[in-house]
């Protein structure tokens, strides 16, 4: 699909990059794929949910979720109020697989792994605690007006 040059100034403005940067940006093909994509990607959100707690040092628990906007950014405010940067790391993986499973015009759902878990081994192996969670793409849900 085609991006129109209004997008290609949004684009710009919101990178902050320079005349220059912006034509080496567009020589690169695949950014124009994922520039036309981008709108559709901005309706979804990514859900971290934990499915296992153990000795969290967080105090993570089963049923707390990780809310991200399509691109990836943590929307804080749907979040719990102490995040674990340990989790965040892992979930930082996933959801690049599920970025670029919406990309290629796949499900990001049908994600063969959507488990992952802190790096933190848990006590019988030597660790504190450790958590699991379960990764979902949805729909945004947009307030009513």
């Amino acid at each position: 699909m085609q991006v129109s040059e209004d997008m290609w100034e949004v684009m710009q403005q919101h990178l902050g990059y320079s005349d220059e940067e912006m034509a080496v940006f567009r020589e690169e093909p695949r950014n124009e794929d994922v520039v036309s994509k981008a709108p559709a990607m901005m309706d979804k959100t990514i859900i971290a949910r934990v499915v296992e707690s153990h000795g969290c040092n967080s105090r993570h628990k089963v049923g707390d979720e990780f809310v991200f906007d399509g691109a990836g950014n943590l929307i804080s405010k749907l979040c719990p109020k102490r995040i674990c940067v340990f989790a965040l790391k892992s979930m930082a993986t996933s959801i690049f697989a599920m970025n670029e499973l919406f990309y290629a015009g796949v499900d990001a759902n049908e994600m063969r792994f959507k488990r992952a878990g802190c790096f933190d081994v848990g006590v019988r192996c030597g660790g504190w605690g450790h958590i699991v969670f379960e990764m979902r793409m949805e729909d945004r849900v947009r307030p009513s007006a």
